[in-house]
């Protein structure tokens, strides 16, 4: 059976990269006693994964990963087993059992929802709100995405869904599949350059509020959370 785990990461831990994430949630399974699954072979490893590699620095409320288990006391037990080897900076928020059926983490992913707000709490993106229509009212925002190969021009305003101002931080809902995965500074820096704010990128943090699946269809897209389907 596989149980999907919504967990936060911020504070001094946003600065860990994936792969120690996934270290940390493989001796953090093994110290609550959890009944996972590990894979055959020479070299046996838990069977997990994770929905989408958060970038270092950034925070995020909404991070999720699957665990194949054998065994479990219920959902309730899993999370505070799980939480009581957390440190600060990371909370787990709720542990949830998948459909059989249910696609994988990675492959669930459909877009995220990331706000942007400046570090100084007298400085705010309210007064640049009117820049939010011209920015989604361009036909292109071009962006040079780098692969191992080369680099490529790519337009990413099809995949910039919503945006706004909300309690002074810049919100936008973009794509996150693994097709067209929009980094959330393109967005970003696509607005400061709109309305002509000079700022370092120190000054600014970037939190992905939620992670979302699509539970509609390609023409006629309905977002939910990624625990949404579990139970």
């Amino acid at each position: 059976m596989k149980i999907r785990v919504k967990f936060s990461k911020y504070g001094p831990l946003r600065f860990i990269g994936h792969l120690d994430v996934m270290r940390f949630f493989q001796k953090a399974i093994r110290r609550a006693g959890i009944d996972v699954v590990y894979t055959n072979g020479f070299s046996p490893h838990q069977v997990m994964s994770f929905a989408a590699p958060l970038g270092v620095g950034l925070c995020s409320l909404g991070e999720y990963m699957d665990v194949e288990i054998a065994s479990h006391q219920g959902m309730e037990d899993l999370k505070n087993r799980l939480q009581k080897e957390c440190p600060y900076g990371i909370d787990i928020l709720n542990v949830c059992l998948l459909p059989e059926k249910a696609g994988n983490a990675m492959a669930s992913v459909a877009a995220a929802t990331y706000a942007v707000a400046f570090k100084d709490p007298e400085k705010s993106f309210s007064p640049y709100e009117a820049y939010v229509q011209k920015l989604l009212s361009q036909d292109e925002i071009l962006v040079t995405k780098e692969t191992k190969r080369s680099t490529a021009q790519v337009n990413i305003r099809p995949g910039i869904y919503e945006c706004s101002i909300q309690d002074g931080a810049l919100v936008f809902l973009v794509d996150a599949s693994s097709a067209g995965n929009i980094r959330p500074e393109f967005v970003t820096d696509a607005f400061l350059a709109l309305a002509g704010i000079s700022v370092e990128k120190i000054e600014l943090q970037t939190v992905r509020m939620e992670t979302w699946m699509n539970a509609g269809t390609e023409t006629e897209r309905r977002l939910v959370p990624l625990d949404a389907i579990g139970e």
